[in-house]
């Protein structure tokens, strides 16, 4: 049965997800949503993506559905067509996994993710023992070409920023992915000097050793360069992780921490208010109370934080992954406007990302560990024991997350502490505490 995770529907490509779990996907899809306008999809690079995304297109052709083909596109800019032309999206994509996954990530007519309530209806939909998937075998092609919209896209991405970025020198890493097919056109806009690496798709190498997973390899690149900063992409572009000229990372928090504290001090952070995860480090929290700026919280996923921007009507939200919204932008996480969001304050206030980032948050030590698990094998009560036992150590001093992934067959277990030492500690006893559980090979 096909589910909805943290972001999208994911699995082993040809083994957990096959086409036709795409095709009815996309039957059910046009039952839910009713489009009266075609369908936009777009795909990474993933070996199996061509496949799946024929079997949207399939899918939706053979219920009356037609679709425009947008090929080879960040997630963000799919939102941004569907948000354009007030119509459906759908993203053939696994984002950061690798590339023997891969997933569909559906937007609503205007370019949102869909809401629980939506998701639910598919899966209900999907679930329905009476429904039966129409065949399409000789149905007729509904696909016409949208390449044209990337370079729309590109355009409009690149008018969300004003600054003159010619004395910044920045190394982006593509991850093999999506975002090779908008580089570097949007920064080079903007006057910035741009060496891309890791552009280079071969079906298999998208987030291998590269992109927002692996941001050492932006950094050596930097450091090579003697660049002024690194930007890095997850596979589908629709989050960005930074280094600064010393190749030390500046993660998502630290970026919506630099983006609210200069939107706070030139008066504009509607409500100041930010939007961001439970993830999200205690260091930042701790930054911007002492600025003033109230954090509101949700769970994982960038479609909460989202849904949290729309219901306050502010600005600025994220998670510590490189998901960053900025609402009056973007209709879901672009890793490009996020990037040129964070250039601007780095050439209007003539500082080093370095810099901005040490004067935006102080971050608590911080230790993750993802643990390979059956998920129906958690023994609760052991873990919500352990849990309680950690948060007695460490107090008002740090806290302790363990939650399932929604994105991969995992239990991401996370401790902050005011010292690398005690955290680590901790996060290994409750390692430990897992072991009893069945664990992948």
């Amino acid at each position: 049965m096909l589910r909805f995770g943290t972001d999208g529907i994911r699995g082993r490509a040809y083994k957990e997800l096959l086409p036709d779990d795409v095709i009815a996907l996309a039957q059910a899809a046009a039952e839910v949503l009713n489009p009266s306008t075609p369908v936009i999809i777009g795909r990474d690079t993933r070996e199996s993506s061509p496949d799946f995304a024929a079997a949207l297109a399939a899918g939706f052709s053979a219920v009356g559905v037609s679709t425009i083909d947008m090929g080879v596109a960040p997630t963000p800019a799919v939102a941004w067509a569907a948000a354009h032309d007030h119509t459906p999206g759908a993203v053939v994509s696994a984002s950061h996994n690798p590339w023997s996954d891969n997933g569909v990530k559906l937007f609503s007519p205007g370019g949102r993710k869909l809401d629980d309530k939506t998701q639910a209806t598919l899966e209900s939909a999907l679930d329905d023992p009476n429904r039966s998937t129409v065949s399409t075998i000789g149905a007729p092609q509904r696909t016409s070409d949208g390449s044209g919209l990337l370079q729309q896209y590109q355009d409009a991405v690149a008018s969300t920023a004003h600054f003159d970025g010619r004395d910044l020198h920045v190394v982006v890493d593509a991850a093999h992915g999506s975002a090779t097919a908008v580089l570097p056109g949007p920064l080079q806009a903007r006057n910035v000097t741009v060496t891309v690496i890791n552009a280079e798709p071969d079906g298999r190498n998208i987030n291998r050793q590269c992109g927002s997973t692996h941001p050492e390899a932006v950094a050596q690149a930097v450091h090579e360069q003697n660049a002024d900063l690194g930007l890095t992409f997850d596979g589908d572009a629709d989050r960005v992780l930074a280094v600064d000229h010393t190749g030390k990372l500046v993660d998502g928090d630290q970026i919506i921490a630099i983006c609210a504290a200069d939107r706070h001090q030139r008066g504009q952070l509607p409500g100041n208010t930010v939007v961001v995860t439970v993830m999200t480090n205690l260091g930042f929290h701790r930054a911007m109370a002492q600025r003033g700026i109230h954090v509101v919280t949700t769970p994982v996923g960038d479609r909460h934080v989202w849904a949290a921007l729309q219901d306050g009507d502010w600005e600025l939200g994220g998670e510590q992954s490189g998901h960053v919204i900025f609402p009056s932008l973007a209709t879901t996480g672009d890793g490009l406007v996020t990037a040129l969001q964070l250039l601007d304050v780095v050439a209007r206030r003539e500082m080093p990302l370095h810099d901005l980032a040490a004067e935006a948050m102080t971050k608590m030590p911080q230790v993750l560990h993802n643990v390979p698990i059956d998920p129906g094998s958690i023994d609760s009560d052991r873990m919500s024991a352990a849990v309680a036992d950690a948060e007695k150590i460490l107090g008002s001093r740090g806290r302790v997350l363990v939650r399932p992934s929604g994105t991969e067959p995992v239990i991401r277990i996370m401790v902050e502490a005011e010292t690398v030492e005690t955290a680590d500690s901790i996060a290994h006893e409750l390692v430990a505490a897992s072991q009893h559980w069945t664990t992948y090979p």
